[in-house]
């Protein structure tokens, strides 16, 4: 299965953007997103692309779906996804 995690951009230097995933930050790529990103938006991440600009009054919305799924990751395939996706981040340095 294939996941995209949300993250806000912090800054934007043309085709690549610094995002912050839960505290960590990494750079992203901006080749393949559906529309201009600027710092204060979300935007969801795949493999290190950006994929989408998440429209504002979805964020909310997304956020909170990821963070259910993360508290439901024993119980839940997707979720344990999830929290595998997000656990390196959690113990980069």
């Amino acid at each position: 299965m294939c996941l995209g995690v949300p993250g806000k951009v912090v800054e934007v230097n043309d085709m690549t953007a610094l995002v912050d995933f839960w505290g960590v930050r990494k750079p992203v790529m901006l080749h393949t997103v559906d529309e201009p990103v600027a710092p204060g938006d979300y935007v969801l991440v795949h493999v290190g692309f950006a994929i989408r600009r998440i429209p504002s009054e979805e964020v909310e919305e997304t956020l909170a779906f990821y963070e259910a799924l993360l508290r439901a990751a024993e119980e839940d395939l997707m979720a344990a996804e999830v929290q595998g996706e997000i656990r390196p981040l959690e113990d980069a340095p």
